[in-house]
């Protein structure tokens, strides 16, 4: 059993500083400065004039003209989301992470611990507002190297976006927990019954608009609204090579998730967070960010919590002069611990900076391996590509996602069918 926990327009909840400041107000999230001209999460104020994620700014302002426009926080969101998912992860759940406000775990292993089924979702329920930083909205004591400032810009508190009430969804497979979860209006969970049909039952009678949900599908949830496909069962009753021809993969996803099938689950790899940052005394940009930048590296590469681990990838984030977050997160071609060679790869990220900055943070997210490996004296040359060749797919794959890298296996050469004579597999190295 599959338990999906959301947190309803979680980035605009924390973008606007709380969710009692949505009440009745037409909200949305604007556009990221330099960036495509969209809309962003909307309430449900501004949903009822028409006024969706993704709509392009003018039509929304031609839809609601009263429809007020809050500056994007990516990094108050990631932050905020970020203790929520640790808090979930405190329960004993191996969390696999979907966006911003949505996450899904496997209950099996904790019917024990809390039980059975009811248990386990109430105690993620509780976990999901249980971060008394985010409840309080209490600013955090700075500790040494000027980190510990949890908030996105100097003087500001974290917004009680942990404090809402989760909608919580348990199911065999990850769509069907989703839809359970979709219907939560009240603090009663909703469980699907096991894989099969009465899970195949429950979906046929879910909008079509589930689809949204997953990065792979979202994209034909308009055409199919086209093609006057309302419901989940209308698009299961349809031929999946029919709908594999038009829509190609994204389709073949849709129309399994559609018939109560799904991926298993893929559960983050929990890392230490270390993180350094500075709060500038006027705003800066140019050739004083790098400085800045620079003294963010090496206090990095100092900390002794790295114990000689290289880098992987990390995350470069700012708080904006004129309101709002901006961040970038960057993988390193390999793994690195040279200052200046991470310095060089991040500036050329500064560039990317769309307004004077009013602090800058530099995150780890991935750590590579030890700096300081020991080598043989005669060095094995396979040996050595072997271990380079398993870095280079790390590093990919943080880049593009865990199917990055594959592996191409012949199983039947003889046949006349291409696509039975090699497959794709994972490549383990």
């Amino acid at each position: 059993m599959i338990v999906c926990v959301h947190l309803p327009r979680f980035e605009l909840v924390v973008a606007a500083g709380g969710a009692e400041v949505l009440a009745g107000r037409a909200l949305a999230i604007a556009p990221l400065p330099g960036g495509e001209q969209r809309v962003g999460e909307t309430s449900g104020a501004a949903e009822a004039f028409g006024v969706q994620l993704g709509m392009a700014l003018g039509e929304a302002l031609a839809r609601c003209p009263q429809l007020g426009l809050v500056a994007a926080d990516p990094v108050g969101v990631a932050q905020a989301w970020e203790q929520t998912v640790r808090a979930l992860e405190g329960i004993g759940a191996a969390v696999e992470l979907e966006r911003a406000g949505l996450a899904y775990f496997e209950a099996d292993g904790l019917r024990g611990i809390y039980g059975g089924e009811e248990g386990v979702i109430a105690a993620a329920r509780r976990a999901s507002r249980s971060d008394s930083r985010l409840r309080s909205g209490l600013r955090p004591s700075p500790s040494r190297h000027g980190q510990g400032s949890r908030s996105s810009s100097p003087g500001r508190v974290a917004p009680n976006a942990g404090g809402r009430f989760a909608r919580v969804g348990a199911g065999p497979t990850r769509f069907c927990a989703l839809a359970a979860a979709q219907t939560v209006r009240s603090r009663r969970a909703v469980v699907v019954g096991e894989r099969g049909e009465q899970a195949r039952r429950y979906l046929a009678v879910q909008p079509v608009s589930l689809l949204r949900f997953r990065g792979e599908t979202a994209a034909l949830v308009e055409p199919l609204s086209r093609l006057g496909v309302r419901t989940l069962g209308e698009l299961a009753a349809l031929a999946r090579d029919a709908v594999a021809d038009r829509f190609g993969t994204p389709g073949v996803l849709a129309h399994r998730l559609a018939g109560g099938e799904d991926t298993p689950l893929r559960a983050r790899r929990v890392e230490e967070r270390l993180e350094e940052g500075m709060e500038l005394g006027e705003p800066s940009s140019g050739a004083a960010l790098e400085r800045v930048l620079g003294v963010l590296v090496a206090r990095l590469l100092a900390r002794s919590e790295r114990r000689g681990r290289a880098l992987g990838a990390v995350t470069l984030s700012a708080a904006l002069v004129e309101g709002g977050t901006w961040q970038e997160r960057v993988v390193f071609r390999q793994a690195l611990s040279d200052g200046g060679r991470m310095g060089l790869a991040l500036s050329l990220r500064l560039a990317l900076l769309p307004a004077p900055a009013a602090s800058l943070r530099l995150g780890v997210e991935r750590f590579g391996p030890p700096s300081g490996e020991q080598h043989t004296l005669l060095d094995d040359e396979i040996q050595g590509r072997g271990e380079r060749l398993r870095e280079a797919v790390c590093q990919m794959r943080a880049v593009a996602g865990a199917d990055a890298a594959l592996r191409a296996l012949c199983v039947d050469v003889d046949s006349r069918v291409p696509e039975r004579r090699v497959v794709l597999s994972t490549f383990s190295g």
